[in-house]
Formats: structure tokens, sequence, C-alpha cells
């Protein structure tokens, strides 16, 4: 007499995540369909600005002129595209960064050794000089590893990317990135972060010029990791910056915290965030928090904010969000008003505080002091607009 037994059915257990939240990742361009506008990760997307993204290219494509210089502990190298699939994140889950990864002709891979504590930040400077360019970039942080990295995006380019940052466990970065294109220029992508067991990690991410799409995901390699996502935009008139951020909570006592402010000014300025948190079943004990908010300056303005909160465990810690959109807040208004400062002061010193929390978390003061310079023209342009408005009457 013989007996048989059936090998267990696993494939039911495996946790997927079934949501149009979270497309299926692929390399594969052809996976991910031209998009039409009325799916829910790109409707609210203007098109035809991404056209140029969305579509190969035949011929005249490069990368961005990089420049930077790497201390002892941190090293530089081309790598293949085999090898850049096999140490990335995860795959491409939108059409844009699908298209970065394929049609990249530099895939570099920045390194920064196990234990290495590197004092002063590794900055890189991205320059485009017009046309298309697409870059495929890994960073790995090696075990116990200390570091800040800086991305500054400048020049004119239509330019995509696929970005991968992965974080051994124990280690500490700092990962801040600064889109200050001309005008003219269009960015999107996908960001995604791999959080080891204990790891540390704080993402600042700024976009001030040209108009920017980036999908910003972050995963859990093993329980204890934490992540602070930090985040700043300042739209113009006709300029659309979109931030979505998704944070898969896929290991028990993991730390999330969001923070992105925006303000806005002309008519045509379009931003969009949106945040969203899954907590997995396996993700017991977690402590989540995401937060959105949008200062309008002008008349003309769009912000749309969308916090989503995917829980599928009630053994939590904490979860919330929160969003809010408005003008200046008429109490602080009249508070310094009253104490002798002009209107027009009142309203800049305003607007400098709301961002003033944001930009502090960077830590690097030529960083700071940049930001803030640019925070500071544009509201100049903005009380400018206003004082000539009450001038004519």
């Amino acid at each position: 007499m013989t007996t048989t037994t059936e090998a267990p059915n696993v494939a039911a257990a495996i946790e997927t995540v079934e949501s149009h939240l979270h497309p299926t990742p692929s390399w594969t361009v052809e996976d991910h369909q031209q998009p039409t506008g009325r799916e829910e990760i790109w409707r609210f997307t203007p098109l035809k600005r991404f056209t140029t993204l969305l579509n190969p290219v035949t011929e005249g494509v490069g990368s961005l002129d990089w420049s930077g210089e790497t201390p002892d502990g941190v090293s530089v190298e081309s790598i293949t595209l085999e090898q850049a699939h096999s140490l990335a994140a995860e795959a491409p889950t939108d059409r844009i960064s699908a298209l970065a990864a394929d049609q990249s002709t530099h895939r570099t891979h920045i390194k920064v050794a196990a234990n290495a504590e590197i004092a002063e930040p590794v900055v890189f400077v991205g320059r485009g000089q017009g046309g298309e360019a697409r870059d495929h970039v890994v960073v790995t942080i090696g075990a116990n590893a200390r570091a800040t990295i800086v991305f500054r995006y400048e020049g004119s380019a239509r330019y995509a990317e696929k970005t991968d940052i992965i974080v051994g466990d124990g280690a500490a970065l700092n990962f801040i990135t600064l889109q200050d294109w001309e005008d003219g220029s269009v960015h999107g992508g996908q960001r995604t972060v791999s959080i080891g067991r204990d790891a540390h990690v704080k993402t600042v991410t700024a976009s001030l010029g040209g108009d920017v799409r980036l999908q910003e995901n972050s995963h859990y390699d093993g329980p204890g990791g934490e992540i602070e996502a930090y985040g700043l935009y300042f739209a113009d008139e006709n300029q659309h910056i979109q931030h979505r951020l998704f944070v898969d909570h896929n290991a028990p006592n993991t730390k999330s915290n969001v923070d992105y402010r925006g303000a806005l000014r002309g008519k045509g300025a379009h931003s969009v965030w949106i945040g969203d948190v899954l907590i997995r079943k396996v993700a017991e004990n977690i402590d989540t928090y995401e937060s959105n908010k949008n200062l309008v300056l002008t008349d003309g303005c769009q912000a749309d904010s969308v916090p989503n909160l995917e829980i599928e465990t009630g053994e939590i810690a904490g979860a919330g969000h929160s969003s809010s959109t408005g003008r200046f807040d008429d109490e602080q208004l009249f508070y310094l008003m009253s104490r002798g400062v002009p209107e027009v002061e009142a309203r800049r010193l305003v607007a400098h505080g709301f961002f003033a929390d944001i930009i502090r978390r960077v830590g690097i003061p030529e960083i700071e002091a940049k930001m803030l310079a640019q925070i500071e023209r544009e509201l100049e342009i903005v009380h400018g607009s206003t004082t000539s408005k009450a001038d004519e009457q």
C-alpha cells in the first residue's frame, strides 16, 4: 500500500497587494500600458506635458552631465543592465521609470562601504544640456554605515529616472534631492528606498523648477527600520509638481513619518500629493503618520492632496494622516500686523515659517541656504505683484 502526500498550496498564503494604487512591478516596458489619464495613478497628471517621457526615444537619448567628489569609503562604478536589475530595490511600477531603466545609457552604482562613517555630505550634481536624458542609479549603503548623499538636478532636460536606494542593517542615511530645473524642463520617474533591520533613513525632496512627477516608494527588509520622509515644493504659474508616496509597512516594529509642504502661486499652478501607507498583516506594532500642507498664495491655483491608509491588522502602535489646503492663517497675520509688522512683510514671514520646519531638517547649510534663497525669490514675486495691485487701486 502506498500513500501520497500532496505538497501544500503555499501560493494562496503569499501576501500580495491587490489595489489599483499599487501597479505590479515589472522591468518589461510593455507591461506598463500607455496611460489614457483615466487610470487612478495617472488621473492627476497632464499627460501631454509628459509625453516625451512616456514613449521610447529612438535616437539622441543620453545622460545628465554628472559631477561630484567621492571620499574614502564611497565608490562610483558603471554597471550593466543585468547588474542594475539584480541590485535594484524593486522593478519599475510605472511606464516612465520602466523606460528610464530600459533606455538608460549609463547605469551607475554608488556604494558606501559597510561600517563607513562619511562625515561630509557626498554631493552629486546632474546638469541637463537640453534634449532627452535617462538614468538608472543604484545606491547601496553597507551595514552600520553613516552617510549623507545629495542629488541636485539643474539645467534643462526632459529627464526620466529610476533610482534605487538600499540601506543595510543598522545603517543611517540622509538622502536629499533638489529638483531645481530651468523653465520648460520635464522630470519624471521612480525612487525606491529599501530599509534594513534597525536602519534609519531620512529623505528630503525639494521640487522648485520644471514640471515634476515622482513616484517615491519605501519598504522594509526587516523589523526595527524607520523612515522620515520630508518634502517641499513651490509651483509657479502653469507649473505642475506631483509627488506620489507609497510606504509599505511589510515588517513588524517599523516606523514612518511623512511631512510634505507646498506653496502655489499664479494661474495654472498645480500641485499633486498622493500619500499612501499600507500596513500588512505581518506589520504588528508599527507607528506611522503622514501629513501634507498646501499654502495657496494667489488665485488660479489648484492643489490636490489625497492621503490614504490601508490597514490589514489591528495590532498597531499608531496610524494617522492629515491634509490641509488654504490661504494664509488669518490669526498669524493679525498677530504680526497688530504688533506693527506691515501686511506684505507679515505674509512673507508666515510663508517663510511654513517652509522653515522642513528646510532645517536638511542639515546642510549650503543646501538650506539655496532652498531659502529660492523661496525668498518666489515670495518676492508674489508680494511684488500684490503690492502693484494695491498701488493700482
